[in-house]
């Protein structure tokens, strides 16, 4: 299990425990110190010597590449710039599976939708979620119910 601390903070430690041991301080009682085996500090001993100090440097925490490299992206910011109206949608709003559908027919990349939404808070943006109405809803006449039907019929209270 990885220990706690950012890789500069792991990487100074890894430093100490050489320094420690090349002033002549046993394994057991590094480990001791910086709450390690003494097994790791003989590692950490048998790097150094092979290969320096770059040998205890810090490395960047590897993982997948990212399916949408920088231009890419940078490509694809500037798509949701323009609107979705723009490549077709019947309205402006981005929702995730528009977005997904843009990747793939712009970039040839495929995305699950469900990671959409974090793919675009990456980039600053969030999805958006168009308010389902009825076509045929009336403003006016819903008002004129509240105003008038409603207080009729609400039952009231007995008291």
């Amino acid at each position: 299990m990885r220990p706690h601390g950012s890789a500069k903070q792991l990487e100074q430690r890894r430093r100490k425990a050489v320094a420690l041991r090349e002033r002549g301080v046993g394994p057991s009682q590094i480990a001791r110190l910086l709450n390690t085996t003494p097994q790791t500090v003989c590692q950490w001993v048998r790097k150094h010597r092979r290969g320096g100090d770059d040998a205890l440097a810090a490395k960047p925490a590897s993982g997948r590449p990212a399916k949408l490299s920088l231009r890419r992206r940078r490509g694809l910011v500037n798509c949701l710039l323009k609107g979705a109206s723009v490549f077709g949608f019947g309205t402006d709003l981005w929702t995730c599976p528009r977005v997904r559908d843009l990747i793939w027919k712009r970039f040839g990349v495929g995305y699950h939708v469900d990671h959409i939404g974090r793919l675009l808070r990456t980039l600053g943006w969030s999805p958006q979620r168009p308010q389902r109405r009825a076509v045929e809803r009336d403003e006016e006449k819903i008002q004129g119910w509240v105003k008038t039907t409603w207080p009729r019929i609400k039952k009231k209270p007995h008291g």
